[in-house]
């Protein structure tokens, strides 16, 4: 969909432009030229961006007068109006000189004047105006139109020459857009496009597309050398947190890279090459940046075979669902946990990394989640009634008009007990402390159902959501178990929460165990509840009788001796 505000930008550009008499021309901070209207490209026979600078197109302006005059401009912001006069024809110009973003912008009208600090509102609107038309007003970047502009002249000009252009998407942006709100959303915007600036170098141009999409084009001829280096520093940039309202806010970048004319010699050939790498960024994990191979294109056309399917995938019944128990130590089962699967009819089991977040973009998640919800509630009505059945809750469901009511309705149809009922969420739903998302959770504890904070300390950890809300269980992210018989501080960190969460009345259940000596440390230190590989992996409803009858643990973990932290080994020595 089309940015609107490019859209409106785009609209008032065109009526200046319109105006024969507009002859204009964008500068960076070194004074190299960087964009210009047709007007000025016909009046200066201006075939290329590469090495013209302010001078080339105004030598007169090299005087010391209106040298300084310039420079003034550059160092307090204030446009300026300076006469010209062409050494060659003699003939009068005025330039209005005010700054940019990126350094300066020059407009050219007729008119007889002297050299003076003042300037008419007139021409400082006009100036304004085709400010305004090319830029962002957000971030101060070029917006999407002269991007478009910029790019379509670098391709014309650099038929013999590489350059780079890079796609970038913000990741884990929409989460603190739709709980800590817009402005806090804006402000993220802001640093980010400080972020990509404080990394550009010379011939190098960033731009901001729309939303969280930014681009650069890199006019550098070492390819994909350059571009490769750019794109690795655009990650390292991104890998700080962002302070928004005293909360440290984790927002990374992935970025796409395709090379011209390698990759695409035409705009909509060279932009698909981009955006098909900054997918394959994303694929890979997000907060990296991938560079175009043409066996992405297999990978893009599974991925929207992948998302038609989806659509379909619910009325076909290709969901099912698998348990995996929640153990009580020493060895007693309380529970399972229900794990949506999606079995495709020729791609086979697809993850549900892969799939839940294709559903929360298209709106597909909210239906798919009560079928999830409907289904495990019926399945755990045949386990013993003191088992519990804990359900994720995708953000995406939590932000939906009508949750509470909708699993009520649930109850009742089912008939399980509310209290047999586990829902899970995660931080990033909590980030913007509202009366609503306080009143969900309250609604849904008078109801009887419990509350599970899942993956603590994995994304925005803070102890206000525990003082605030109503949590049951804190769950532990399975990246502090992982390493906790050898590791110090993955210790000293399960410790804390354990202790936290116990001086709050909430239990603690630990994910990824993987181990005797995991589930050993954990038992030691009165975790509440273990999950993982190491008591079970998931299985279907059908098998939960067979295993409940046949349940022991591989090694009796209660007196299991626990290692003594061991150093990291040291590769130079294997």
């Amino acid at each position: 969909m089309p940015d609107r505000d490019a859209t409106q930008s785009a609209s008032v550009e065109t009526d200046l432009l319109a105006d024969t008499d507009d002859v204009v021309s964008l500068y960076d901070e070194s004074f190299h030229l960087t964009e210009y209207s047709a007007r000025c490209r016909q009046k200066y026979g201006l075939p290329s961006l590469v090495d013209t600078t302010l001078w080339h197109v105004y030598p007169e302006l090299l005087a010391p007068l209106t040298k300084s005059a310039v420079e003034l401009v550059l160092s307090n912001g204030f446009p300026r109006k300076i006469e010209v006069a062409n050494a060659k024809t003699a003939d009068q110009r005025t330039l209005i000189v005010f700054r940019s973003p990126h350094g300066l912008g020059v407009v050219e009208t007729n008119g007889d004047s002297s050299l003076r600090g003042t300037y008419s509102q007139a021409e400082n609107d006009r100036a304004l105006l085709f400010y305004q038309a090319t830029h962002d007003v957000l971030t101060g970047l070029p917006n999407r139109r002269q991007f478009s502009d910029q790019l379509r002249d670098v391709l014309a000009a650099s038929k013999r020459e590489k350059f780079a252009l890079m796609q970038i998407d913000l990741d884990d942006f929409k989460p603190v857009n739709d709980t800590l709100g817009h402005s806090a959303g804006d402000m993220v915007l802001k640093m980010a496009a400080e972020r990509i600036r404080s990394v550009l170098g010379e011939q190098e141009f960033a731009y901001r597309l729309a939303g969280d999409e930014f681009a650069i084009i890199q006019r550098r001829n070492a390819q994909p050398g350059e571009a490769e280096r750019l794109a690795e520093a655009l990650v390292h940039a991104f890998r700080e947190p962002f302070m928004v309202e005293g909360l440290n806010v984790f927002v990374g970048a992935s970025v796409g890279v395709a090379v011209a004319p390698a990759d695409g010699d035409e705009f909509e050939q060279l932009m698909k090459a981009a955006d098909i790498a900054l997918y394959a960024a994303k694929e890979d994990g997000r907060r990296r940046a991938r560079r175009f191979n043409r066996s992405m294109l297999m990978v893009l056309e599974q991925r929207e075979t992948l998302r038609r399917s989806l659509r379909t995938a619910l009325k076909e019944g290709q969901f099912f669902i698998e348990y995996q128990p929640l153990v009580q130590p020493p060895f007693s089962i309380v529970g399972f946990e229900a794990l949506l699967r999606w079995r495709h009819p020729v791609m086979g089991i697809i993850p549900p990394g892969l799939f839940i977040p294709m559903a929360e973009t298209d709106g597909l998640m909210s239906d798919i989640g009560q079928w999830a919800l409907e289904q495990s509630c019926r399945e755990a009505m045949t386990w013993p009634p003191h088992f519990t059945v804990a359900v994720n809750l995708s953000p995406a469901e939590f932000l939906h008009a009508g949750l509470t009511d909708r699993i009520a309705q649930t109850l009742d149809l089912v008939g399980i007990r509310a209290d047999r009922l586990e829902l899970e969420i995660t931080e990033s739903v909590l980030l913007e402390r509202t009366i609503n998302n306080l009143d969900t959770l309250n609604t849904l504890k008078m109801l009887g159902v419990q509350i599970s904070l899942d993956d603590f300390g994995t994304y925005y950890s803070s102890l206000s959501y525990l003082k605030n809300f109503p949590f049951d269980t804190i769950k532990i992210d399975q990246y502090f178990i992982k390493d906790l018989e050898v590791d110090n501080k993955s210790q000293t960190i399960v410790r804390s929460i354990i202790a936290l969460a116990h001086g709050l009345g909430m239990s603690v259940t630990a994910e990824g165990v993987e181990t005797a000596e995991q589930a050993a440390w954990l038992n030691k230190k009165a975790c509440d509840r273990l999950q993982g590989y190491f008591l079970s992996k998931p299985m279907p409803a059908g098998r939960i009788g067979a295993f409940l009858r046949k349940f022991t643990l591989p090694v009796p973990f209660g007196n299991f001796p626990i290692p003594k932290p061991m150093r990291p080994l040291d590769p130079r020595r294997m």
